[in-house]
């Protein structure tokens, strides 16, 4: 995350894809809430108090919420700008940590309401069956509202220094999944409001909005690329939630497998199914788009992340690698602190401590000078 958030100014190839499509950068949510079902099933293996585990469950989601909205919800502005405030008229409501407590919480009431059964050894699928079926309704339901509302045409306005500009942008469509008339879009401005949405939308990379990802975009361009986005809003937390019961599922078969054998190879049949059918809906017509999250980037990323859980299984648990992942090891344990630090740019401003005669000559300085001004 931080390399993509940092690098990917300097290395485009590394950065989000402006719309259709995956790059290094759009794996990296999918992870996050891939590992957080993997974690929750360890966690919670056995459950004596549900009612005590449900509201330990609800305390958790409700800190990480409320974290997320202080580190991105426009409190903090930039390393251009060292300073902080938020209008409430314009804070953003969702965000990374947002999303991943959303993720959190539906896996952690799955495991806690909806265990095993009746534990068989070569079912695993029927033995969650329940959390299985949460995460087909959940897929429905974010299928149906991107394909079936109605979207008609909406206008907004942005604020500038001379003035508001009203922009109206033609819709009238159903189903449509570009940047302009998609529902989730249409539901997220009208529940959270298009003043609570992300301000620099990813899509401003395209080139029909001439890749200018910045503050100001041309008037040249399309009515839409003047508009925000939240590319964590409320439909694609839908299936970004399904990715944490699909996490749920791989942390069964590390408590229930003994074996490093039967471990890898229920990851790997599991993991190469979800590819299968993920790459299959992208070729039947379904874009992997990690702005909506569609289910084709749902199950293709969910894939990638067990294939990645394999590998890393296999050079640590089974070749005993450990001491060469100390590093990764390290920020797994504190990754929220590491997040925090990043995100509030508290580690940014001690590097811009250390300057060289002028305080403007400090290494931050030059790499947004050089690179991400650019």
């Amino acid at each position: 995350m931080i390399l993509v958030d940092y690098a990917g100014s300097v290395f485009p190839s590394i950065a989000h894809s402006p719309w259709n499509g995956v790059r290094l950068a759009d794996f990296v949510m999918p992870f996050f809430l891939f590992v957080v079902g993997v974690s929750v099933a360890i966690v919670n293996k056995i459950v004596l108090d549900r009612t005590g585990a449900t509201m330990k469950v609800v305390i958790r989601t409700l800190k990480l919420f409320i974290l997320g909205i202080f580190l991105q919800g426009g409190y903090l502005h930039g390393i251009t700008g060292l300073t902080y405030g938020v209008d409430i008229e314009r804070i953003r409501w969702m965000g990374i940590l947002q999303r991943i407590a959303v993720g959190y919480i539906v896996a952690a009431l799955c495991e806690v309401w909806l265990p095993c059964q009746e534990m068989k050894r070569f079912a695993l699928f029927r033995n969650y069956i329940c959390q299985w079926f949460i995460m087909f309704l959940l897929s429905a339901i974010h299928c149906g509202l991107l394909y079936g509302l109605y979207v008609p045409d909406w206008q907004f306005s942005v604020s500038q220094s001379t003035g508001s500009t009203i922009y109206e942008v033609k819709c009238s469509v159903r189903g449509d999944l570009g940047p302009a008339c998609n529902s989730a879009g249409m539901i997220d401005r009208y529940i959270l409001g298009i003043d609570h949405l992300y301000t620099k939308p990813v899509y401003r990379n395209m080139k029909e909005c001439n890749g200018s990802n910045r503050d100001t975009v041309s008037e040249s361009m399309p009515s839409w690329c003047h508009a925000t986005f939240d590319p964590e809003g409320i439909v694609s937390s839908l299936t970004a939630a399904a990715t944490s019961i699909i996490g749920l599922q791989y942390g069964h078969i590390l408590v229930q497998f003994q074996d490093h054998k039967g471990r890898l190879y229920n990851w790997s049949i599991l993991s190469l199914s979800l590819l299968a059918v993920g790459l299959f809906l992208d070729f039947v017509g379904m874009p992997l788009n990690k702005s909506l999250y569609t289910i084709s980037y749902m199950l293709v990323t969910s894939a990638a992340g067990g294939i990645t859980f394999c590998l890393l299984y296999l050079l640590v648990d089974i070749y005993g690698w450990r001491r060469l992942m100390f590093v990764l090891e390290w920020m797994g344990k504190h990754s929220l602190s590491i997040f925090i630090l990043i995100t509030s740019n508290i580690a940014v401003i001690f590097i811009q401590g250390f300057y060289w005669r002028d305080p403007q000559n400090n290494i931050i300085r030059w790499i947004v000078t050089r690179f991400v001004q650019k």
